[in-house]
């Protein structure tokens, strides 16, 4: 976990695997949190903590606020704890109302200062140390946004701004307006999603699959040291074992590639198939999702996992379903 991250150029140690925080807190409704939700909670954390992954990723929307709450919880029977991790939450995303019951972006001024009062109110903390935009608005002003965190900065709630979701050219406006660098953008990368590496090899290239992902973002990030943190790199559990008899030919094949690594290499599943994000030389921060203990435990062996080239490429062409182009 002592990689030297790009985050970590921005003064943070930060490990370079986080816990995403998503799934506590219980359904995602207005039911209140029990004793189990807290249990849950502290259980996660301390298997987190006992692999060496000290930060924490949080949305304002995950479980209505209620896996940020749980977490103050933790925080709040355990406060020597705050200073000793990192913790990251995102807000921008609107659910529907009984006036408008859509759901929809906002990265206004009022928004993102209202939000960020919320969350720390939720956390039971004075500071977060990264604020991730949570997914593109298009009604976006850069100087709008860039006012609600330089106040949010000066008033010492805020540590650092990032996005997630974004393209190259919609951090680069962003980032003209700011006097601080963005320092992580979150995006879906995995074995499983591999847009962001087919727009790597299929330039001037025929390829019969679309990509979504934008031309040039994660070379964007690498210049600049945005560190790109991945949210599903664990690819919803398909190579971890569960049952795939309905799925692809190539996922089937992946996972047993991923089956082999491990036993060949005395490790879980998870690390396997986290250790091919992490081989990339972005230096790519996986924001596992899972708060399982014993699946939190099998991921942290993915720092050790040492995927050679060759059994990197094999695992991204049988996850492809196709070869080269």
């Amino acid at each position: 976990m002592s990689k030297n991250i790009p985050l970590n150029k921005h003064g943070y140690t930060a490990s370079q695997l986080v816990l995403g925080c998503m799934r506590l807190g219980g359904e995602w409704n207005d039911n209140p949190i029990t004793a189990d939700h807290v249990k849950q909670a502290h259980e996660a954390v301390d298997a987190a903590l006992s692999v060496g992954i000290n930060m924490f990723d949080h949305a304002n929307i995950y479980a209505l606020g209620k896996a940020e709450k749980v977490f103050g919880q933790v925080l709040k029977e355990r406060p020597e704890l705050r200073d000793s991790i990192i913790l990251q939450s995102k807000c921008g995303i609107r659910f529907g109302t009984d006036d408008y019951p859509r759901t929809r972006f906002d990265f206004s001024k009022a928004h993102i200062l209202s939000s960020v009062d919320d969350i720390l109110a939720r956390l039971g903390i004075e500071k977060l140390d990264i604020l991730l935009l949570h997914r593109p608005d298009p009604l976006a002003e850069p100087e709008e946004v860039a006012e609600a965190f330089h106040q949010l900065k000066a008033a010492g709630k805020v540590g650092s701004l990032g996005v997630s979701n974004m393209s190259e050219g919609q951090m680069k406006l962003l980032q003209a307006y700011l006097d601080e660098p963005l320092v992580a953008n979150q995006l879906e990368l995995s074995l499983l999603k591999l847009d962001w590496l087919d727009s790597v090899v299929h330039i001037n290239q025929e390829d019969g699959k679309r990509s979504s992902f934008p031309e040039g973002t994660v070379e964007y990030c690498r210049l600049n040291n945005v560190q790109l943190q991945a949210w599903g790199p664990l690819s919803r559990g398909l190579y971890g074992g569960k049952d795939i008899s309905g799925e692809s030919a190539s996922v089937q094949e992946t996972a047993a590639l991923v089956a082999q690594l491990a036993e060949e290499k005395g490790t879980s599943k998870e690390a396997i198939v986290l250790a091919f994000l992490m081989k990339h030389p972005a230096n790519i921060q996986p924001v596992i999702g899972t708060v399982n203990p014993e699946r939190i435990i099998a991921c942290g062996e993915a720092g050790k996992v040492n995927l050679s080239r060759e059994e990197w490429y094999h695992l991204y062409i049988t996850s492809r379903g196709r070869p080269m182009p």
